[in-house]
């Protein structure tokens, strides 16, 4: 009797690796998000294309499949048909026809997916048309530093980038203690957190039609390029938006680093505020709807554990 009570002890243990196994593998199944899945021919919903990089960084950093996952069903709450790309470039580039915004969130800098062979001159047209263009994190680096060319066109896409050797990436506690009027920080409060937040981006000798949203005091030991060391002690910004000469609306966002941020709904808030106001959809009074149940922020992740 008791060799068969301690068997069944050791069946119950060995049981338990594999049930927890299993709960850590739900988090990365990213099988039941919808991708690149257009509308029907009825719908008067407006659309947003989201496009979310490849795997980057380490577990809970830079995870842009999830991050634009959630991104989706928070649109959803306010009336938006959203359309996800991942990889950081769509299968089919014709889920930008007819959308009213398109979203990016990659990795940036010399790799950034959307300056490769002929992806700018094929989203140019859609930028021309007036369709909203919004860049978080690490996406809204470029190598204009290297290129004249792109340097302009970036400016005039988004109004400011961050560029290497100029601007800076440290991890530090923003405190944003106001905020402007505008339709993006509508219900936002002032709020603090810890992300990797770059700042002293490159903008335009002409900053018409920028509005600075997010700005808060960097440490000075943060201070790590010429330009942002001859600057002690400035207020430093950190998410704009801008209305562009032809008519567009378009929105640079710097934080997203720490994948746990989503939690903090002035954080959402002011993402998805930017994203409703990029596509010319009114923002509502007390800030777009931001409900996120808090297991969300453990779905969808990118897999980065090491496989044997």
């Amino acid at each position: 009797m008791r060799n068969l009570f301690l068997v069944a002890i050791l069946a119950v243990l060995s049981l338990m690796p594999l049930r927890a196994a299993d709960d850590d593998d739900a988090k990365y199944d990213q099988s039941k998000v919808p991708l690149e899945v257009m509308p029907p021919a009825d719908n008067k919903l407006p659309v947003i294309v989201l496009v979310a990089g490849s795997r980057s960084h380490g577990p809970g950093d830079h995870e842009f499949f999830a991050g634009t996952a959630l991104l989706m069903e928070l649109l959803k709450q306010n009336g938006v048909f959203p359309v996800m790309a991942r990889d950081g470039w769509p299968k089919d580039p014709k889920i930008f026809d007819g959308a009213k915004s398109l979203f990016f969130f990659m990795d940036g800098g010399g790799g950034h997916p959307i300056i490769k062979t002929g992806r700018m001159d094929l989203l140019q047209p859609y930028i021309d048309k007036g369709a909203g263009f919004v860049c978080a994190h690490y996406a809204v680096e470029y190598p204009g530093e290297k290129n004249a060319d792109l340097k302009k066109k970036i400016l005039n896409w988004l109004g400011g980038y961050y560029e290497t050797g100029w601007s800076i990436n440290p991890h530090w506690d923003a405190d944003v203690t106001k905020l402007p009027e505008h339709a993006t920080t509508r219900g936002v409060k002032p709020f603090k957190t810890n992300d990797e937040w770059y700042y002293n981006m490159r903008w335009p000798e002409d900053a018409k039609g920028i509005t600075h949203i997010l700005k808060a005091t960097p440490p000075d030991n943060s201070r790590r390029t010429p330009e942002t060391k001859a600057n002690p002690g400035r207020e430093e910004i950190m998410a704009w938006a801008y209305e562009r000469p032809d008519g567009g609306r378009s929105f640079g966002f710097t934080g997203g680093h720490k994948h746990s941020n989503w939690g903090n709904e002035n954080f959402r808030r002011v993402v998805v505020n930017a994203l409703l106001w990029s596509a010319k959809i009114e923002v509502p009074a007390e800030g777009a709807k931001v409900d996120l149940d808090p297991a969300m922020l453990s779905k969808n992740l990118d897999d980065k554990r090491k496989k044997k």
